[in-house]
């Protein structure tokens, strides 16, 4: 039971004992009248005690309280405490395992330090041992070559001794020699009818003619496998260069053939009284041939932009089907501004084509104009491209400027552009045109040089020169008609039938090798060589052809024997 409760108990009952006691002892004594009295002062007493008792219970209540309060403090600092010392041991718990596994690091560490100890303990005996052997060695050796300084002491006074008497026996032999000498020199004098100074002399010239001569060989060796290394690299980039480049070709023509609709546009073309053909020739310079063949024009000019210009304004006046002088004049201004337009166009493709730019607009403008132009059936600005990359290979070979090398290539034709408007070689006429528009003056000596009309001066005009030969000589690149083919090949072999002792002449691979079979008990094989040198020559001198010719001479004997 609660103290506080048992207090309040023990105080009630006190009371009411008192109380009870005193109204005994009031009733026996007292009359009615005083016992009324007393009954209102018990009364009062009672209310007194009554409200004193509540004022007990209160008070009582507020122990109560107070001390159910502290009661919950004192248990919430116990819990705290409980709590701290639960902490604290679980603290003391982790310290405890941490000093335990330090204690057995600590002790592994120990260990192994224990352990390196002992094994530096052993190296350092170890190497005690193998000093104290080295010491005994050196002392060992320190003796021995004490023992040798002795002997070679020995030797040295002995080998002194010797040299002084080698040197007394030197110096009589050199008396003896330079009397010999003087002796076998008025000897030899006597003998050959020279001085000392006249063989000398001899013998200098002698010595010096054999040094030239042994240098004049290995000069001739040297410059004999420098040119055979320059001509196997030569080969070997002409090669590579022309494996890399494959290109079309587009044969030669200066008949452009229109297809019609229907034979009645042939009348509308015509015009009344010829006036609409009058005029479209007059406007375009093209000539319209008119013939029995069916559905179809031709257009005929030696100048392949006014044909192609020809050819947009008539396909224009068929389509739209009014012809006459005025739409005439219509149609070619506007097809000429458009052929202009493809001009311009194609000038920039090859420029990025072959990877240039940086390049006067003009310049750009004539170079697509040569898309139109052929030569010999190869299309002039699929050479220049053609060109340019077999340069760029051959510069990237040799180490020089590639982009420089492309530029003089693409460039070299550009004069053929002008050829119908300017009189003069297409070399110089491109090499003006490009100085006027500001190209390097090694790019315009590539374009004046690459037909050797002006002397090479550079490396860039030697590749714009192969390029061109490559491009232009290779087979199938070119065509020409058959009365030349046929021309040059009888030229061919005449020229090599000329020669005595030809037996045989054959004209191979469309007439860039020729056989010469020679009889062999007239010509010998040096003179065989001598006439293969002696053919080229003459084909070099009096006929006109692209690339290059072989000539061959074969010089076979035969023995032939029968068994019966």
């Amino acid at each position: 039971m609660d103290p506080v409760t048992a207090v309040t108990i023990v105080i009630g009952l006190v009371v009411s004992a008192v109380l009870g006691t005193g109204l005994v002892r009031s009733r026996a004594q007292l009359s009615h009248a005083e016992r009324d009295r007393e009954l209102e002062v018990a009364a009062g007493i009672d209310s007194e005690l009554t409200r004193r008792q509540h004022e007990l219970e209160a008070r009582v209540d507020l122990l109560r309280t107070n001390a159910q309060g502290e009661a919950d403090r004192t248990m919430a600092l116990a819990a705290q405490a409980l709590a701290a010392a639960d902490q604290s041991r679980e603290q003391s718990a982790q310290d405890s395992r941490r000093s335990e596994d330090r204690r057995a690091q600590v002790e592994i560490e120990v260990a192994s330090m224990r352990t390196e100890v002992e094994r530096m303990r052993a190296e350092v005996e170890r190497m005690r041992d193998e000093a104290r052997r080295r010491e005994d060695r050196i002392a060992e050796r320190e003796s021995l070559l004490a023992t040798e300084a002795a002997a070679l002491g020995a030797r040295a006074t002995e080998v002194e001794t010797r040299v002084a008497d080698l040197a007394a026996r030197g110096a009589a032999l050199t008396v003896r020699e330079a009397s010999f000498d003087a002796d076998h020199a008025h000897a030899l004098e006597r003998i050959a009818a020279l001085t000392a100074e006249q063989a000398k002399a001899e013998l200098v010239a002698s010595i010096e003619a054999t040094a030239k001569r042994e240098a004049a060989l290995t000069v001739r060796e040297i410059e004999r496998e420098a040119k055979d290394e320059g001509e196997h690299r030569a080969r070997r980039i002409v090669t590579l260069a022309a494996q890399r480049i494959a290109s079309e070709q587009t044969a030669e023509s200066t008949v452009t053939v229109l297809h019609l609709p229907d034979d009645s546009m042939k009348g509308r073309i015509i015009g009344r009284e010829g006036r609409n053909i009058r005029t479209f020739e007059a406007v375009t310079g093209v000539n319209l041939l008119i013939d029995d063949t069916p559905e179809a024009v031709l257009l005929s000019s030696f100048d392949p932009i006014r044909r192609e210009v020809a050819r947009l304004t008539l396909e224009a006046l068929v389509a739209d089907g009014r012809i006459q002088p005025s739409r005439i004049e219509e149609e070619y201004e506007r097809s000429r501004l458009r052929v202009d337009e493809q001009c311009v166009r194609a000038g920039e493709d090859a420029l990025m084509e072959v990877g240039l730019g940086d390049m006067h607009p003009d310049l750009i403008a004539l170079l697509g104009r040569l898309r139109y132009r052929t030569s010999y059936g190869q299309n002039v600005l699929g050479h220049l491209k053609e060109c340019a990359h077999l340069a760029g290979i051959m510069a990237a070979e040799l180490r020089l400027p590639i982009e420089h090398a492309k530029r003089c290539a693409l460039l070299h034709d550009i004069g053929k552009a002008l050829t119908h408007e300017v009189q003069g070689s297409h070399a110089l006429i491109g090499a003006e045109v490009a100085r006027r528009f500001g190209e390097d003056e090694d790019v315009v000596h590539a374009i004046e040089a690459h037909h050797n009309e002006v002397e090479v001066r550079t490396l860039e005009a030697v590749l714009t020169q192969t390029a061109d030969s490559m491009s232009g000589g290779r087979p199938g690149a070119r065509r020409e008609s058959l009365e030349h083919y046929v021309e040059r090949l009888e030229k061919l072999e005449a020229i090599a039938s000329s020669h005595d002792g030809v037996e045989k002449v054959f004209a191979m691979q469309a007439g860039r090798e020729i056989r010469v079979v020679v009889v062999p008990d007239v010509v010998d094989d040096l003179a065989a060589q001598v006439m293969a040198r002696d053919i080229a020559a003459e084909i070099e001198k009096e006929l006109t052809y692209p690339g290059q010719i072989r000539v061959t001479v074969v010089r076979e004997s035969r023995a032939t024997g029968l068994a019966r």
